[in-house]
């Protein structure tokens, strides 16, 4: 059965970085778009960042543009969320969604099938 597990998340200062993984199991994912979403009732539906690998195509949120880059390791099953300069508004649940979105639905979560359970991200002083 296929699985998705985020690991990473920690309280940190205003300003560190941060990276966050979601391991895949069960089976490959190679070929998906990979997606980071967070979860906070004051961002709900929010997008983050994702990559569809088969054209090595990333894609950002506003917010986080310049700040976050998404990465693939093939190798180990895994993606990797880099987080820097981090911001007090960044704090929120990051789930990672594994699907097949075409470019113009990368953004939604409904285009995504696969989900984790989520790991916590504080950003706070």
């Amino acid at each position: 059965q296929a699985q998705l597990v985020e690991s990473g998340g920690s309280l940190v200062q205003p300003g560190a970085s941060l990276r966050v993984s979601c391991a895949t199991y069960g089976q490959r994912f190679n070929g998906y778009g990979m997606a980071w979403f967070p979860q906070d009732p004051g961002k709900e539906g929010e997008f983050v960042a994702a990559g569809r690998y088969h054209n090595g195509m990333t894609y950002y949120g506003d917010s986080v543009n310049g700040r976050f880059t998404v990465s693939r390791d093939s190798a180990r099953n895994a993606v990797h969320l880099q987080m820097n300069n981090l911001k007090a508004e960044d704090t929120a649940l990051y789930y990672c969604a594994a699907g097949r979105p075409i470019a113009s639905s990368v953004r939604s979560a409904n285009s995504y099938t696969y989900w984790g359970k989520g790991t916590l991200v504080i950003v706070s002083s």
